[in-house]
């Protein structure tokens, strides 16, 4: 190597921190840690396998004693203990230490021995009748402990062997012991005997034998019983049965001191999971259900029921799961149980476990008949949502029981003792009636998403106080603002939850179901189940706890809940769940207190809206896929009415410019002859598809003569053509409609005998109808508030009949308040129809001609009545009329509106003209200003003309006898008023003012006087020259 001419020697730098002397040590450490923990191992195996070899060994060496001694018993007692006395069952005898000592039973002759020292037992004690002298000799206080640790492992024997032996002893088993003495019998009779409460070493004796599992030993004997036919139900209580009814009640006596055991060990985990339990055993059926025995064990499975899935024992089978039958037993037995005084406590534990077990069970078969089948888009591949299905008869069994009997019990012991008048002044509730709230709305709720509502309604509607109880609790809650007891005591719901959840998710649906039921008297007149004061301040609960969970603190996805895979999404989400619900039954409750509204009203409109819709809102509403426009689809009342308005009819603008539908040139152009209106535009517009219908339509007129009007239709035409089609085609001398009292339309029954076309006709009208919204064409036809709600594919009530037959309506509420036999009317089932002079009967109920109205029925043959007058006779005519409708007009866009507001998107306000609106929203032209004289008089005339002449100027110069919904503001174009006729010359003055209703033009000459003009303006509006005058 060259010299670098630097002297000094670089030291060799180790980037990675660390000098070779400490990665050597590290590496040493490492090895030595490593060999340390093999010599561990190498240790513990050896001290296993000696303490292994050290076991086995013991046991082998305790084996050859017990044959030792088992040997040496044999040739002192023999297989038949006969030289057996009294004093071998005493403290000083072997006999009974060396008999336990060496009992094994898989051995024969150990069982034959147990067995006849069983018999002699029996025996000896049906003769004295002294059990404990028979044990304990002469002083049981002597020797306590040596008595109670033979009597406790005897017993355990007699157990055992009937265990080891189950399957030769299976017919035995559950016979009457009073019958046999069959090796079976004897040994349990002898079980019965030593467990009896009354005796010194009886809870000892049940502690053993619980902490030695002892109930999944009477499970595996139970389910090899069950393969075989047991007696009637009415039979004497078997031996087994006996055992198992002492051991099962000794826990709840108020003498017991036993400890508690494993969960998994219990009575309700090891028993009551064995399918239909009660069948097989009705007298422990009555042991369970006694007042101590049912409150120790629903008390104590409370305290466990959270872990279910690590208590229960595994499944019998998949269609039988271990909680589902524990509910379903459960369920059957705890009727009794409600029947014993003082059961609240036990009720609502009972609420707490049946709520878990509900929400854990799969969704029912008989609740999911007429469902739809699931969409592609609905399947669910994860295996955590793969449905279950039950056992049919596991099924039948929980759904029979949660019967009509069943929750006026639950109900009754859980809220009777709150009266529905007297609520807490202070607001304050006490933990018992916060715990009986808590408990029931949460077992309803886990009741009502799996069991079909229209069973259990009805019974909670009007057969319980459950309504108003739960209002009381809710408007005191509210009033106090003290909601957060609920959820900071309630064990269903986080501390931080809101507290009007449980309670709205049981209240909402159940009056619902009222307000279904109940008549227009007695909720205007007598204010029944609530006062209108009381209706007011619910409308503002439910308003309030709509909006937050819908836009102020929402925590539930819009589209949470929609699918058929709700029933997993409650068991997955519980609380998102739960706020899901109460958005779907408190929207629904809201909507139809608006219903009830609109029929009277008792509040302001404007309670409905919510407080916080503002610009906003309306922006993001308008906006698809916003939680905006998902809460106007949801809860559209929550809005104004002119809010939603604007979003309708920016809607139907988007969806003309889609179309083509505000262009100049027409696809389509309609020769109408006015002598035959509704033929030509039958036949023509028939003749157009779906796409041609939202299209630009022309239309030309030709008059009585034949000739060819001379306007040229930009639209005007257009509007005076829907005016005059639909005038003529809803006109009751057609036949397709027919009016009520008010003068309101509805379908006529029997269109089909005076048009053979007629469904085709309806179908044709519901698209003329949907096209006049579509164009913004406001129609004046005043349809029936039951037909309305055909559009909106909603069913009517009996509270709908008044405006359809009010005579109808008194007779059905004089039947439904009738005191006397109902029978004595002689009414049946049937129905007569009379339609143009034909008579014919329909039965309302399949043979209802023998079916006589009685007063368990008569609110069923109310409720039909009104069914066949309100949906069945017009289903045919609203369906065509509904296909028609849904052409053009989609059904979203008619869901954001109620029946009352439908009308008025038809046909505009009843109210008179607004002269003002129109005036300050009105151009002018070709000389005229707001200030000009002519323009002054001109105001003055038409402000002082009656409406219908109001209405007939409109029409003159819009087309349209009615103005925009939302004011004259949105006119396109606006009205605009031109000066005609040049110069003010006599000829100029004689003009008559002429329109061009395509651009919502006026010509008006500039007439001197008031006179002329008025009488000018009257003819020219009058003249009905079509458009002629042009």
């Amino acid at each position: 190597m060259f010299f670098s001419g630097d002297p000094s020697t670089r030291k060799r730098v180790d980037l990675g921190g660390r000098s070779s002397k400490e990665r050597d040590r590290q590496k040493l450490l490492e090895q030595t840690r490593l060999e340390r923990n093999k010599r561990n191992l190498l240790r513990q195996q050896n001290s296993a396998a000696i303490k292994i070899q050290k076991c086995f060994r013991g046991r082998k060496e305790v084996e050859a004693e017990r044959s030792k001694v088992r040997e040496n018993f044999l040739k002192t007692y023999g297989k038949r203990c006969h030289p057996v006395d009294r004093q071998c069952f005493g403290p000083d005898s072997d006999f009974l230490r060396q008999l336990l000592f060496f009992f094994n039973p898989t051995y024969t002759t150990d069982v034959s021995v147990l067995v006849e020292t069983c018999r002699s037992l029996l025996e000896f004690v049906r003769d004295s009748g002294d059990i404990v002298s028979l044990f304990a000799g002469t002083e049981y206080a002597s020797n306590p402990a040596l008595v109670r640790c033979r009597v406790k492992k005897y017993v355990h024997a007699c157990i055992r062997a009937v265990y080891g032996n189950r399957n030769k002893l299976r017919d035995q088993l559950f016979m009457e012991s009073e019958k046999s003495c069959t090796s079976a019998i004897l040994l349990l009779d002898a079980v019965t005997l030593l467990i009896d409460l009354r005796l010194p070493w009886a809870c000892s004796t049940v502690t053993y034998l619980l902490q030695s599992n002892i109930y999944s030993l009477f499970r595996e004997i139970v389910l090899i019983g069950k393969e075989r036919s047991f007696p009637a139900s009415n039979r004497v209580v078997s031996s087994f049965e006996h055992v198992l009814a002492l051991i099962t009640s000794h826990i709840g006596q108020s003498t017991c001191t036993c400890p508690s055991v494993d969960p998994k060990c219990c009575f309700p985990s090891q028993i009551l999971t064995i399918p239909f339990l009660w069948r097989f055993f009705p007298h422990l059926k009555e042991v369970f259900a006694s007042p101590s025995v049912s409150r120790h064990y629903f008390h104590q499975m409370t305290l466990c029921m959270k872990d279910h899935i690590n208590v229960l024992p595994p499944d019998i089978a998949i269609d039988l799961p271990g909680y589902a039958i524990l509910l379903g037993n459960l369920l059957e037995v705890v009727g009794p149980a409600f029947a014993q005084p003082e059961s609240f406590t036990m009720a609502v534990d009972f609420a707490t476990v049946a709520t878990f077990l509900l929400k854990a069970l799969p969704s029912l078969q008989s609740s999911n008949m007429g469902s739809k089948e699931m969409s592609e888009d609905d399947m669910v591949i994860d295996d955590e949502q793969t449905e279950k299905v039950l056992n049919l008869g596991l099924e039948q069994q929980i759904t029979n029981a949660i019967d009509a009997r069943f929750l006026l019990q639950l109900t009754t012991v859980l809220l009777g003792g709150f009266s529905p008048l007297n609520g807490s002044h202070s607001g304050q509730f006490d933990e018992k009636h916060v715990a009986a709230v808590s408990a029931v709305c949460a077992f309803l709720h886990a009741t009502f998403n799996i069991l079909p509502l229209e069973r259990i309604m009805t019974v909670l509607a009007y057969r319980t106080e459950l309504v108003p109880v739960l209002w009381n609790f809710m408007k005191q809650c509210h009033e106090n603002q003290k909601w957060s007891s609920l959820s900071e005591q309630s064990p269903y719901l986080p501390a931080d939850a809101p507290g009007w959840l449980l309670p709205l998710s049981v209240f909402c649906p159940v009056y619902k179901h009222m307000l279904m039921i109940v008549d227009n008297e007695e909720f205007y007149e007598q204010e029944k189940p609530l006062s209108l004061k009381d209706i007011r301040c619910l409308i503002v609960i439910l308003r309030q706890a709509l909006w937050q969970l819908l836009w102020s603190n929402p925590t539930v996805p819009t589209n949470f809940g929609k699918s058929p895979t709700d029933i997993f999404a409650m068991k997955k989400h519980p609380l998102e769940f739960l706020q899901h619900r109460v958005c779907v039954v408190a929207s629904e409750l809201l909507s139809q207190l608006q219903d009830w509204n609109n029929r009277r009203q008792f509040t302001p409109p404007s309670e409905f809206h919510a407080d916080g819709v503002n610009e906003y809102f309306i922006s993001q509403a308008m906006m698809e896929n916003t939680r905006a426009n998902d809460i106007l689809k949801q809860a559209p009342f929550l809005v104004p009415f002119t809010s939603r308005a604007k979003i309708f009819t920016s809607q139907l603008a988007a969806a003309r410019e889609r179309n083509g539908s505000s262009g100049l040139f027409a696809r389509h152009r309609f020769r109408i002859r006015r002598d035959q209106i509704l033929e030509d535009a039958f036949n023509q517009l028939n003749a157009l598809s779906e796409e041609d219908l939202r299209g630009l339509i022309r239309v030309t007129f030709v008059n009585e003569l034949g000739v060819e009007e001379a306007g040229i239709d930009g639209g005007g035409i257009f509007k005076d053509f829907m005016e005059n089609i639909t005038r003529a085609a809803f006109d009751v001398q057609y036949g397709l409609f027919k009016e009520t009292a008010d003068h309101l339309l509805y379908p006529n029954p029997g269109s089909g005998l005076i048009h053979d076309q007629h469904l085709q006709y309806f179908h044709f009208l519901g698209t003329i109808l949907a096209k006049a919204m579509f164009e913004g064409i406001l129609v004046d036809i005043p349809f029936a508030t039951f037909f309305l709600s055909k559009l909106k594919q909603k069913y009517n009530y009996l509270n709908d009949l008044p405006s359809l037959d009010p005579e109808l309506y008194r007779h059905l509420i004089f039947l439904k308040h009738y005191e006397g036999d109902v029978s004595d009317l002689e009414l049946y089932f049937v129905i007569v129809n009379n339609e143009y002079g034909e008579q014919t009967e329909e039965e309302l109920l399949p043979r209802g001609k023998s079916i006589r109205v009685t007063n368990e029925n008569v609110i069923t043959f109310i409720h039909l009545v009104a069914n066949h007058r309100l949906n069945f006779q017009i289903r045919q005519q609203s369906s065509h009329f509904l296909r028609g409708f849904q052409q053009l007009i989609q059904r979203e866009w008619i869901d954001m509106f109620n029946e009352h507001e439908l009308q008025l998107l038809i046909s505009g306000s009843l109210d008179g003209i607004d002269i003002d609106d129109l005036r300050a929203h009105t151009n002018y032209t070709g000389g005229y200003h707001k200030e000009h004289y002519v323009i002054d008089m001109f105001w003055e005339v038409v402000k002082s003309s009656s409406l219908e002449n109001q209405r007939k100027f409109l029409k003159f110069v819009t087309g349209c006898s009615r103005g925009p919904l939302l004011g004259f503001k949105y006119l396109e174009p606006l009205f605009c008023i031109q000066r005609a006729g040049g110069n003010a010359s006599d000829e100029a003055l004689d003009r008559l003012p002429t329109s061009a209703t395509c651009m919502n033009l006026l010509k008006f000459p500039p007439y001197r006087s008031k006179e002329q003009m008025e009488q000018k303006l009257l003819y020219a509006i009058n003249a009905d020259a079509g458009f002629d005058l042009s």
